[in-house]
């Protein structure tokens, strides 16, 4: 056996990768992990920890914490813990050239173009434990708002925070601020026609690339009328108003305008009748070319709208309540609707085209008017006789009908849908009256409804149609909602106790911002309206006189 042994080979050994050698041999007490091993290798070796491994080998030594902060660590760490899914590209906040960051969630992003993942980690851990530091922003909201009142108007675009109320003035007043200039810019919404009191009913921020640091903003007024300005980001005194319309006379159709949606040159206005409007905006000019009606569906509603084509073709979707069978009493006895949550898409074009389910008002040819539209509801009946699989599915469906809708949002593939308090006439008209044979089982207003909605592309007869199919129940424990808003895949909710819950809707999972107690003290139980609005690294609030900023980047 030992004559098979293999002997070494008689070429020299290759020369050392590191030099160990300095004036006499190094002894080996003074060989460290730092001194002995590459950096690749330490890199190697740090990809194998955890995100809080990393942060405690941090504080080993001066080499450790630098090694400990490569961004490559970091963007593995992020996709591991927060998932691919949220890097979606052209919805994303960074690797825009334009100065707007609009889209909310940070790790909406290219990978190609995120610059700090630790940040990006950071930003978006605090997100999901609800972690923030709080703000009061003074001398904007006035001390004597009532609870009852309307809540004021936020936006928010990049570095800048418009604000306008919604309390009635001979002239009303916008303002915006920046968070990066104590300045604030005032916008005077005064009308020559009008001299008794009015007020802004609704806000529009132009979703298109401004021009030369230029944003558009659309402000609708009780009046009828609606002003579009041209705001600077950092020059604030360079901002003026650019156009204004005055209706010819006062309409259902022109006021009270409660929602508004602008990506230059088509404007779309809806008003609390239910009165769709277009606008186009092209040449300096304001032109109305089309008018829709819809006489069976309910406020609350939002709006969204993208350019597929721009300039040439833009999708609208609307999200809004609907009855899905109302029951009518005698005199003396409130009338009882049971509904639920409705979408309809509508393709908008420059050519003439008419609404196949919506009544609309002639449109000149080659200016902006609805091509097509489509709609799904959240309950659905199936046509013909009905199996046991079929009255299970309906069984389901009927048991998340609702007495009452506090706000549904919806940000192109989820919607939300917030109960509101059903009153107590409401509750005992339907436990008196054999309405349905099935139980209100989704009427708690601490639980919203999440839907997945699917809205594919048309391209032939056979094409699939749209669906808004129920996911899971979102409970929180900040009570009744008050309002809320969704974008990307993240939803905000402000109750009228003053708590604020943020929902990854990607995983459904919730976490609390700050307790009630903790925002407005014992007056969290008698305010009741509010708004609330976010992007990608804080959350505004507007309650009662209060305005409040809670940042996540910290």
């Amino acid at each position: 056996m030992s004559s098979l042994k293999r002997r070494s080979s008689p070429s020299t050994l290759p020369p050392s990768k590191r030099l160990h050698i300095l004036n006499g041999a190094v002894p080996l007490s003074q060989l460290t992990f730092d001194s002995v091993l590459y950096e690749e290798l330490i890199l190697l070796i740090f990809a194998n920890l955890s995100w809080i491994d990393l942060c405690s080998a941090q504080a080993v030594n001066r080499n450790w914490a630098r090694l400990s902060l490569d961004n490559g660590l970091w963007k593995e760490q992020y996709l591991q813990v927060f998932g691919r899914s949220r890097l979606r590209g052209a919805k994303g906040v960074f690797g825009r050239t334009d100065g707007r960051a609009i889209k909310p969630l940070p790790e909406t992003a290219q990978a190609q173009d995120v610059q700090d993942w630790r940040w990006m980690f950071r930003i978006s851990w605090n997100w999901k434990k609800g972690r923030c530091s709080t703000k009061h922003i003074e001398g904007i909201m006035k001390p004597g708002s009532t609870p009852t009142s309307t809540p004021p108007h936020v936006l928010l675009a990049g570095s800048m925070t418009i604000i306008a109320s919604s309390e009635a003035s001979v002239c009303p007043e916008i303002h915006c601020l920046h968070s990066a200039s104590p300045l604030r810019q005032t916008l005077s919404c005064g009308s020559p026609r009008q001299r008794q009191p009015f007020h802004i009913t609704a806000l529009a921020l132009d979703q298109s690339p401004p021009l030369s640091g230029f944003l558009r903003l659309a402000a609708f007024l009780s009046t009828g009328e609606f002003l579009v300005f041209s705001i600077h980001q950092l020059n604030p005194s360079a901002s003026s108003r650019k156009l204004t319309y005055h209706p010819f006379r006062p309409s259902p159709r022109t006021a009270p305008i409660i929602q508004a949606v602008y990506h230059h040159p088509l404007l779309i206005s809806l008003s609390e009748t239910f009165s769709l409007s277009l606008y186009d905006l092209s040449s300096d000019t304001i032109s109305h070319t089309q008018t829709l009606t819809a006489y069976t569906t309910f406020p609350p509603c939002s709006l969204i709208l993208s350019a597929q084509a721009p300039g040439s073709r833009y999708k609208l979707v609307l999200t809004y309540a609907v009855p899905i069978f109302p029951v009518h009493f005698s005199i003396g006895k409130e009338s009882l609707v049971f509904i639920s949550d409705c979408v309809t898409e509508l393709i908008i074009s420059g050519s003439r085209a008419p609404s196949p389910s919506l009544s609309s008002s002639p449109s000149p040819a080659g200016l902006m008017s609805v091509i097509s539209t489509r709609t799904t509801r959240a309950l659905d009946v199936p046509s013909g006789w009905i199996d046991q699989e079929k009255l299970r599915s309906m069984k389901e469906q009927w048991g998340r009908k609702l007495l009452r809708i506090q706000d549904t949002k919806s940000d192109g593939k989820w919607v939300v849908l917030a109960p509101g308090e059903a009153l107590a006439s409401d509750r005992h008209a339907a436990s008196d009256t054999a309405v349905s044979p099935y139980q209100l089982s989704g009427d708690s207003p601490a639980s919203l409804q999440l839907y997945r909605l699917s809205l594919p592309p048309v391209t032939s007869v056979a094409s699939p149609p749209p669906k808004l199919t129920f996911t899971r129940y979102l409970h929180h424990t900040a009570g009744a909602v008050s309002s809320l808003t969704i974008a990307d895949g993240r939803c905000v909710t402000l109750g009228k106790n003053g708590g604020i819950w943020v929902w990854d809707l990607e995983s459904g999972t919730g976490a609390e911002v700050q307790p009630p107690s903790r925002l407005f003290g014992d007056e969290s139980q008698t305010l009741e309206k509010g708004t609330v609005v976010f992007d990608d690294r804080r959350i505004i609030t507007a309650r009662g006189g209060i305005l409040l900023v809670h940042r996540f980047d910290i």
